[in-house]
């Protein structure tokens, strides 16, 4: 798999996750002045920010600590664009999905909910 592409797989790899798990996705790849979340998705009760990392299965850190405070500020933030220009009126969750891969095939998938809240702690 070309070295690019794995993030773009792990994010489709997250979004069968979702729905199989009963979520429906509303936006992928959510782009706005203050950043781009991976999936917007929502159950019955969450309308879910998710950030999809993706790393190799042998790696030294969790995919999620590359998440800083930085990146959970961006999300905060876009996020709050994303629900004034929706409207939607579900409670926010801010999730991480850790996507890991061997010789090109995904091996295991790790969903963090309520990974952060919208403080960034």
């Amino acid at each position: 798999m070309i070295k690019n592409k794995t993030g773009v797989w792990g994010e489709v790899y997250a979004s069968r996750y979702l729905r199989d798990s009963g979520y429906e996705i509303i936006d992928a790849n959510y782009v706005c002045r203050f950043g781009e979340i991976d999936i917007v998705a929502e159950d019955k009760k969450y309308i879910c920010f998710v950030e999809v990392k993706t790393r190799s299965e042998n790696m030294k850190y969790a995919p999620s600590d590359a998440v800083d405070i930085i990146k959970r500020t961006k999300i905060i933030a876009s996020s709050q664009l994303f629900l004034k220009d929706y409207k939607l009126e579900r409670q926010p969750r801010y999730d991480i999905i850790e996507v890991y891969f061997e010789n090109d095939e995904p091996v295991r998938l790790n969903h963090i909910e309520n990974a952060f809240d919208s403080n960034a702690k």
